[in-house]
């Protein structure tokens, strides 16, 4: 049978991700890299209840040369260190070079469950931007949003929407028909 996974966006899922206007912005250095509340226990929770936890993230500041390679080698190995992950699949192009891994195409999503042998049917997706939930959608994954309230629009909807991570674990649990919930 295969498994189940969770598949997380890294920036405002699991860390927190800094407001510059209206647009949240990743951190860029490993010393602004800071895990939101619950994170850490939300997925434990997963992690023991058989799920995969797979985080896709697009970083197209690695192509802009706003990012240097060594610190998001060294926030990925925070990240290592304290969540139980199967996987971390980087996205680093620019939006304009139209590869197949940047969300909202569905490809990190895809790869990894191919990878990993995922069942894409009673997996979720979760994600804070409109590029997250369309890529779920694309890739025939269920969704989640985390809203933080700075009105983006969305051009799919979710499945369900909540304020964080920690407040989704139940209803991720149930729509993977995982124990725990």
């Amino acid at each position: 049978m295969s498994r189940r996974a969770v598949f997380l966006d890294r920036d405002g899922v699991l860390n927190r991700a800094y407001v510059d206007g209206d647009v949240p912005v990743p951190p860029r250095t490993v010393d602004r890299f800071e895990l939101l509340p619950g994170v850490a226990e939300t997925c434990r929770a997963f992690s023991e209840a058989g799920l995969a936890l797979v985080v896709v993230t697009n970083q197209p500041d690695l192509a802009r040369g706003a990012l240097d390679p060594a610190e998001l080698d060294a926030m990925h190995a925070r990240l290592r260190d304290e969540l139980p992950l199967d996987d971390i699949v980087v996205c680093p192009h620019d939006g304009k070079e139209g590869c197949w891994c940047r969300k909202p195409r569905p490809g990190m999503i895809l790869d990894a469950a191919r990878r990993l042998g995922i069942d894409l049917d009673h997996s979720v997706a979760v994600g804070d931007r409109w590029r997250d939930i369309d890529a779920a959608h694309r890739a025939g994954v269920a969704s989640v949003w985390i809203d933080w309230g700075l009105g983006e629009p969305l051009k799919d909807s979710p499945g369900a929407r909540f304020g964080s991570l920690a407040q989704a674990r139940d209803h991720v649990l149930k729509v993977c028909g995982a124990s725990g919930a």
